[in-house]
């Protein structure tokens, strides 16, 4: 399995971003939304619902595989279907980033938020193309 560190690492990513990504809704989203009218409103809605996507489904993958490195759960286990990440046609969509009517603030964590998804993406296939191998 890959390293611990690597892991608590991504992990402490994962919640840093998960606590900019709170203090972004609750404390600037409502007042751009405002600013910005209801289509790119509905927009930057939309996009913060892909944001909170990826960084629960990362977190919740990096949660099962500290479980395997504490030995509460086997490697099969961790990467079971139903523990995998999901919804990566939405997660790994980038459309919304291009939108410049959206806060510059936003799409950086637009972009953040996607580069930390690909990433645990390309590892977990990863971690699977070895264990079938």
């Amino acid at each position: 399995m890959q390293d611990a560190a690597f892991f608590r690492g991504t992990f402490d990513e994962t919640m840093g971003l998960l606590v900019e990504a709170r203090n972004y809704m609750r404390y600037c989203e409502r007042r751009e939304r405002k600013r910005l009218g209801d289509n790119v409103g509905l927009r930057l809605n939309c996009e913060a619902m892909r944001v909170t996507s990826r960084l629960t489904q990362v977190m919740a993958w990096l949660m099962f595989q500290k479980a395997v490195h504490a030995g509460e759960l086997t490697p099969e286990e961790a990467l079971a279907e139903e523990r995998r990440l999901t919804y990566t046609d939405v997660c790994l969509d980038r459309s919304g980033e291009e939108d410049t009517s959206l806060p510059l603030g936003f799409r950086r964590l637009m972009d953040r938020s996607w580069r930390l998804f690909a990433r645990v993406e390309r590892l977990e296939q990863h971690i699977i193309r070895r264990m079938l191998h």
